[in-house]
């Protein structure tokens, strides 16, 4: 298994073509950009799209310690405008059996965006309606350009916000969700923010860049395989009784980080008054 100090070179990312759906980016040693390519339909999803994220995700899965932050972002200033239309139309005359194998195929491609060990974040200017504000959810982190609007919208359409709902509830709670899921109402970045769907909010894309900037910064001076074990420790402890059991769970996960090579290392650094090796 890759150290993840070591910080492995991550070459084997490189942008793909432009008519792809999905660019992958690594500019800089650690720091990968996923692309929505499909800024003339406001980056909406069609199976296409979809497999074409679940692939990315799964790439830079595979690269493990090689990549320990993920942005996410739309091409064109549109995070992502939900279902395509097309999409949407062929759908309609499928039997509810090809229904549950493509929705399937959305819910795999979620699940490999939250199960990614590195820090992720959204960065989100123009619409997240439907699956685009699902695809917020699923990240660690989201900044929002304050002029943003998101919605789910579903319900207007006789639909259900179904494979998004474990992240959305995740990130907001059950009684938001209830009201946004049930309303279908666009809301902007500000009361994104207030229930927990955007973790910042910026005035424009010049403050999404700094913000991008300020996070690469801060992320990659933190040792990343203890970046992917806080994530676990979260999910893990998350809506658990506080008991004996839970207290000796996290005794034992200090414990071990403490004696493990990252922790080691990063408390002598800190010390000796010096950068660990991961923070260059």
């Amino acid at each position: 298994m890759p150290n993840p100090i070591a910080d492995p070179p991550v070459e084997h990312l490189d942008a793909a073509a432009a008519g792809d759906p999905v660019r992958i980016e690594a500019p800089a040693e650690g720091i990968a950009t996923v692309s929505i390519n499909r800024a003339t339909r406001r980056n909406s999803f069609n199976a296409e799209t979809i497999t074409a994220l679940y692939e990315a995700f799964e790439t830079l899965q595979a690269a493990e310690g090689g990549v320990r932050l993920v942005f996410l972002r739309g091409e064109g200033g549109t995070f992502s405008a939900g279902a395509d239309l097309e999409w949407m139309r062929d759908a309609v005359s499928w039997t509810e059996a090809d229904n549950r194998e493509d929705a399937m195929e959305m819910a795999k491609m979620l699940k490999a965006l939250w199960d990614l060990p590195c820090f992720t974040v959204a960065l989100v200017e123009g619409g997240a309606y439907g699956g685009g504000a699902g695809l917020v959810a699923a990240c660690d982190w989201a900044v929002a350009v304050e002029t943003a609007k998101f919605s789910f919208s579903e319900v207007k359409l006789g639909l259900i916000p179904a494979t998004i709902s474990p992240y959305v509830v995740a990130a907001i709670g059950p009684r938001a969700a209830r009201g946004l899921f049930a309303s279908a109402r666009v809301f902007d970045a500000v009361e994104a923010q207030r229930v927990g769907l955007v973790s910042e909010v910026v005035t424009d894309a010049a403050g999404l860049e700094a913000a991008r900037e300020r996070l690469a910064k801060e992320i990659m001076a933190c040792a990343p395989g203890a970046v992917a074990d806080s994530n676990r420790l979260v999910e893990d402890v998350a809506g658990e009784e506080i008991d004996h059991g839970l207290m000796e769970e996290t005794a034992r996960r200090i414990a071990r980080a403490r004696v493990g090579e990252e922790g080691q290392l990063g408390v002598r650094a800190f010390l000796d008054r010096k950068k660990p090796d991961w923070a260059g």
